[in-house]
């Protein structure tokens, strides 16, 4: 994949402003947490402070993939527009332009949620 496919935009109808700003390196991606859901099935709303954090995400941008022990790319396992399950409290949080990302390892992906 080259770096300009890696660059494209999420899919998502927010405006991503991450486009030319933050390219993963190796094997990271970068993921933008989904919503966390601010009303339960019983009607009740929740406040922020009582939300859990969400473990799905979107991926917004990946990396070149990680090489093996004789140099050939090992390709990701997710691409961009993904939606993805990661682990509660994994990788690492950055705010860029006022919304907030995680950078984390493809090792640290648990599954690809199909729409």
């Amino acid at each position: 994949m080259s770096q300009s496919q890696n660059m494209q935009c999420c899919k998502s109808d927010k405006a991503c402003s991450t486009k030319t700003k933050l390219q993963p390196l190796g094997n990271r991606v970068l993921v933008r947490r989904l919503a966390a859901e601010e009303k339960l099935k019983g009607g009740i709303f929740l406040p922020e402070t009582a939300k859990k954090k969400q473990e799905q995400a979107e991926v917004i941008a990946i990396g070149t993939g990680k090489k093996d022990k004789n140099g050939a790319t090992i390709p990701m396992p997710v691409k961009v527009g993904d939606t993805i399950l990661m682990e509660k409290y994994t990788g690492q949080e950055v705010t860029l332009n006022d919304e907030d990302f995680v950078i984390l390892r493809a090792d640290d992906i648990i599954a690809i949620v199909e729409k």
